[in-house]
């Protein structure tokens, strides 16, 4: 694996996908939340399944730290 960050991609195609790829996780965590369903998500390399309810939480997470 490359450890290269491709936001600092020379192509700005490439450099523009990490913003495309963050756009699409988040519809995907909206969309399970509106259809209380659960999304598979890899951390440290291992498969997660997250809730409707965990996403909430994370969001509601995010938003104290973003207004702290």
């Amino acid at each position: 694996m490359n450890p290269k960050d491709i936001r600092t991609s020379s192509d700005p195609d490439l450099a523009g996908s990490y913003a495309a790829m963050q756009r699409a996780a988040l519809s995907a965590q909206d969309l399970a939340i509106r259809t209380n369903t659960g999304i598979v998500v890899c951390v440290d390399g291992k498969e997660v399944r997250l809730t409707a309810q965990d996403l909430i939480k994370m969001r509601e997470q995010e938003k104290t730290v973003a207004t702290s």
